[in-house]
């Protein structure tokens, strides 16, 4: 399995003057996912973690819906020039009789934070694929809870702390313990990951649970969260248009800016008590 962290050197400049020493830095490297042999998407990822990443991105694509849709998943057809293989392209077979995924979910291969989707069309796509609506949850999350979430998952950032460069994802219960953290150089490969964890742990759909991510919230990550059936979804900074647009027409309360004891409520406020 590669490497989280790399040792790179650099020339550190400042006031005190100039001086070379190694760093520690956050370790980037593609993962091409197949479906029954075939290519399907590549992203740029912090190894580890791997299934879980191919688990969330499938569920969160609407290819699988549970544990029972997959038949196996292995690493193949990737070495190095010493003939190693560098676990960077993850075969997932389908189980008997799920369909292979529709045409689409390729999504311009290299997938990035940005996504290519847009508009009114992904709206709609994400409401008629979504199986797990979180509209019908009736949890609720106390203020407090919810205002604490974040600090808690800085907390457990343990490769972030050491490199400064990776995004996490944490998913709690409504009562806020902490059931699992991922990091990651993706924002959305760390929600694919903590998604694929529940998926793989018999969680999906994952109601009465909150997901917080430590960045902003960008459409992709409402869709990602809305897919599991997760009905709270907070972040540190500030969501996008069109995840609030999402979050509105799915029944996801949607919580941005959670810092120093307040937050903002972008939709579905009934669920802070």
């Amino acid at each position: 399995m590669g490497r989280l962290i790399a040792r790179r050197p650099v020339l550190r400049l400042g006031p005190e003057g100039d001086r070379s020493r190694p760093d520690s830095i956050a370790v980037e490297e593609p993962l091409e996912l197949r479906v029954d042999g075939k290519p399907l998407a590549i992203t740029m990822r912090t190894p580890g973690h791997d299934v879980e990443l191919a688990h969330g991105f499938l569920h969160t694509e609407g290819v699988i819906a549970s544990l029972d849709d997959i038949r196996d998943a292995r690493y193949c057809g990737s070495r190095d020039d010493e003939g190693r293989n560098t676990y960077n392209v993850l075969d997932v077979g389908l189980a008997p009789g799920v369909p292979p995924p529709v045409t689409g979910v390729e999504r311009n291969f290299y997938t990035t934070s940005s996504c290519g989707v847009c508009g009114k069309a992904s709206l709609d796509a994400v409401r008629l694929k979504t199986r797990y609506s979180p509209a019908e949850d009736d949890v609720r999350v106390p203020f407090e809870v919810l205002a604490g979430l974040p600090d808690v998952l800085r907390s457990r950032q343990q490769v972030f702390d050491r490199t400064g460069g990776l995004h996490a994802a944490g998913l709690f219960t409504s009562a806020g313990e902490l059931l699992v953290v991922r990091e990651d150089v993706g924002r959305h490969n760390a929600v694919d990951k903590v998604i694929g964890w529940a998926l793989l742990g018999g969680r999906i759909p994952a109601r009465g649970h909150v997901l917080i991510v430590s960045g902003r919230t960008s459409f992709e990550l409402a869709q990602k969260t809305v897919m599991a059936g997760i009905p709270v979804l907070g972040a540190v900074s500030a969501p996008s248009s069109l995840a609030v647009d999402l979050a509105a027409e799915s029944g996801l309360t949607l919580a941005g800016f959670i810092r120093n004891g307040s937050l903002n409520v972008y939709t579905n406020p009934d669920r802070i008590k």
